[in-house]
């Protein structure tokens, strides 16, 4: 036998090429243990399990692929397992006095909340999700942290009699796209940045020294993802209300789910305090690609 306080570490897998478990040499059950035939075991086991799941609405198991597993979230999804409402917050301080604010930094200040036009708009988006059935039974709202934002969703919640707990503050997947250099400029400014939104969802507002960041289409497009991903995995049969501070987040967001080009983002953008339901039925039917190995020959149109 071999001795367990041998000083070399890989003695436990340096193994003798036989162990006589049995007295009978000819068994033909017993074969040689070594590392090689530990390692090619305990791999195929694994590259074999990694293909399947179990469905847990049936006895045996299904070979149900990993592509279709509720964590994997993809633009556009292959299905909703939530309800969603999209809702912009109401106007701003800043936005009344028309100048671009998107610098994380300031997002929790009083500054940036909402004015008294804005308050307005927040309680007819509350009503209307009132009408709409948006909290009959339950909702979750998940409002970005931002002041703006995060007021809007205590007003939907008082009108809708939902309780605080039920307010969930993202910290950073929906803060207000970051517009760089154009970071206090005049709010009309902002039409030179969907010009070059239209032209490729890669092209970045020009940077600058404050801290505020110089989001893409494509940087947003990230983080919505991620978002979407989070909230599909993390509940089932829910209606979730998304509050945003700006418009380039839903926009983003949506243009993703029902499968629209981008850079055309800003054909669906939000008025503040309006609300939208995510339509499923306007999600595409999902197609996977004919092979691993996909080429798209006409970016960004890659069908």
């Amino acid at each position: 036998m071999f001795s367990t306080t041998n000083s070399n570490p890989n003695a436990l897998l340096s193994l003798p090429q036989s162990i006589p478990l049995s007295q009978n040499p000819s068994n033909p059950l017993i074969n040689p243990i070594t590392r090689r035939n530990l390692l090619t075991t305990l791999t195929f086991s694994i590259s074999q399990s990694s293909h399947f799941i179990i469905s847990p609405n049936s006895q045996n198991p299904s070979s149900i692929p990993l592509a279709n597993a509720r964590g994997l979230f993809q633009m556009p999804p292959f299905r909703l397992i939530n309800r969603y409402f999209l809702v912009r917050a109401g106007e701003s301080e800043y936005e009344r006095l028309g100048i671009i604010n998107t610098n994380p930094v300031a997002k929790t200040s009083v500054d940036t909340g909402l004015s008294m036009n804005g308050k307005k708009q927040t309680v007819r988006a509350a009503l209307e999700l009132k009408e709409m059935g948006a909290c009959d039974g339950s909702c979750w709202i998940w409002p970005s942290i931002t002041q703006r934002a995060y007021q809007t969703a205590e007003i939907i919640a008082f009108v809708n009699k939902v309780g605080r707990s039920r307010i969930v503050p993202e910290y950073s997947f929906l803060d207000a796209r970051g517009l760089g250099a154009y970071e206090g400029k005049a709010l009309e400014s902002v039409s030179e940045v969907y010009t070059s939104d239209s032209i490729s969802t890669a092209i970045k507002p020009p940077p600058t020294d404050d801290g505020t960041p110089n989001e893409s289409v494509a940087d947003v497009f990230v983080r919505v993802t991620q978002l979407m991903s989070i909230l599909e995995t993390q509940y089932s049969e829910e209606t979730v209300i998304i509050v945003s501070p700006d418009s380039d987040n839903l926009s983003v967001l949506q243009a993703g789910l029902i499968g629209l080009d981008l850079r055309r983002h800003n054909d669906l953008s939000f008025s503040p305090g309006e609300v939208r339901l995510v339509d499923a039925s306007s999600i595409p039917a999902y197609k996977k690609p004919a092979s691993g190995a996909f080429k798209c020959y006409n970016p960004p149109s890659c069908r």
